[in-house]
């Protein structure tokens, strides 16, 4: 009788965004009835995916750095009789994929941001060397009809709704690695979320390049309004959000669904109108300023992120300052910065007047210090005060505890009778820059 032969092993690296993250999450529910499971380290895996972003800084090289060190795992194994597959999928996949197999010989298979759905097929093939390597061409429609069930690990799950983007902001790669704005129908959004809720998913956050342009048969807001109907779905969560989208009703709603969370995520990218208009934002420093002062007059407790681009081409000094400006008006809950990088083929790396590195540098820290400094104040505000607590999972002392805020704060607390998924109200003793802290006044079961 012959030995039962031993499961395939996956690794996973997941670069870059939520979408990414939700991604890498469905490739993994596409591969396991093939019989993968996971692998903690890319040594031992017999496939590795390498799951990429374009937006980030220098992320092509990056890639190309870790293929390298892949090749070394993939040799290693083959001498042992073993095989690896090397996968590269995501944004960088869509854009450089002939030159990634044309550079990266070792590489097996390239897959866009739209096709992941095909895996299986795709790997039989280069199983049987008998396919192509480049695989691009999908649609978003076809990669959401052929997704098999969710498999969710936990408590909270992302749930994609929306893909692609119509805006083609001067710095921005995602029109042409995830192509245009499509929508899933609502059915079959309320179908997924549903099926998550039946699997014990307690939060839900909506994924889209720009999800609150949501179209799918019926308003954004009407299908917030139908998922909030799910009655074992207790939190709602969006992003990521564009300012031109954000309509009244939307605003309203934050005022009035106990069920969407008090936290919004809104990207501005630069406190100067003249920087804005080069980005080809649509919107404005007045505009954006006067959506906040609407959410905040319905929810003033609101925790407010957003996303800043320094030194944009022709950025100077005092357009800089006018994005500090904002900051310090705002006051934002959480931020993520970063320096402007060129993206070939983007008309922004085109323009005159590009910023050195050492300008970008030292705008970045600048505002990183200050943004810190505000989410270091907006937890510490929180002290004294009593939260609902998402319970998540354990922490690293027997009977701790870890959870979501309603403002997505980490939150740690001792209490051996909470489960995952129930909902307690914590008493807040302490904060740090990333988490909270505190203690159990009551339990709530799910």
């Amino acid at each position: 009788m012959s030995e039962p032969r031993a499961p395939k092993r996956l690794f996973i690296e997941t670069y870059g965004c939520q979408m990414n993250v939700y991604d890498s999450e469905r490739m993994r529910d596409v591969l396991g009835p093939l019989g993968y499971t996971v692998a903690e380290k890319p040594d031992d895996a017999d496939l590795v995916i390498l799951n990429t972003c374009h937006i980030r800084e220098k992320a092509t090289e990056k890639v190309y750095s870790e293929i390298g060190r892949l090749r070394a795992h993939k040799e290693r194994r083959a001498a042992e009789g073993k095989g690896m597959t090397i996968t590269i999928a995501g944004c960088v996949a869509q854009a450089e994929g002939e030159e990634i197999i044309r550079r990266a010989p070792e590489v097996d298979l390239v897959v866009g941001p739209q096709a992941y759905h095909k895996l299986p097929e795709l790997i039989a093939r280069v199983a049987r060397k008998s396919g192509e390597q480049l695989a691009t061409d999908f649609t978003a429609q076809e990669k959401f009809d052929r997704l098999p069930a969710r498999a969710p690990d936990g408590v909270t799950a992302f749930l994609s709704i929306q893909e692609g983007c119509d805006k083609f902001c001067t710095f921005c790669v995602v029109p042409y690695t995830r192509g245009a704005e499509f929508s899933r129908p609502i059915a079959d959004v309320l179908a997924e979320a549903r099926a998550l809720a039946d699997k014990g998913v307690r939060e839900i956050t909506l994924l889209g390049q720009n999800v609150n342009a949501y179209h799918g048969g019926a308003a954004f807001t009407d299908l917030l309004s139908a998922l909030a109907e799910i009655d074992t779905i207790a939190r709602i969560r969006y992003m990521t959000s564009h300012p031109i989208e954000t309509t009244d009703e939307l605003i309203a709603m934050h005022g009035s669904e106990v069920k969407l969370m008090p936290y919004l995520h809104l990207p501005v990218q630069s406190g100067s109108d003249r920087i804005l208009k080069a980005m080809n934002r649509k919107h404005d420093g007045a505009f954006y300023r006067d959506i906040i002062s609407r959410v905040r007059a319905v929810r003033p407790d609101i925790a407010l992120s957003t996303d800043f681009i320094v030194g944009f081409p022709g950025e100077t000094e005092k357009e800089f300052e006018a994005t500090m400006q904002l900051v310090n008006d705002l006051h934002f809950a959480a931020a993520f910065s970063f320096k402007y990088s060129s993206r070939p083929g983007t008309p922004a790396a085109a323009m005159v007047g590009q910023v050195s590195e050492d300008d970008k540098s030292r705008r970045l820290a600048v505002l990183q210090k200050r943004l810190f400094e505000q989410q270091t104040q907006f937890n510490a505000s929180q002290v004294g005060r009593t939260l609902s607590v998402l319970v998540t999972g354990t922490g690293r002392r027997s009977g701790q505890k870890h959870g979501r805020s309603p403002y997505l704060q980490s939150v740690h607390f001792d209490d051996a009778r909470a489960r995952n998924g129930d909902i307690v109200e914590v008493h807040v003793t302490g904060s740090s820059q990333n988490s909270l802290s505190g203690e159990v006044s009551s339990l709530v079961r799910a």
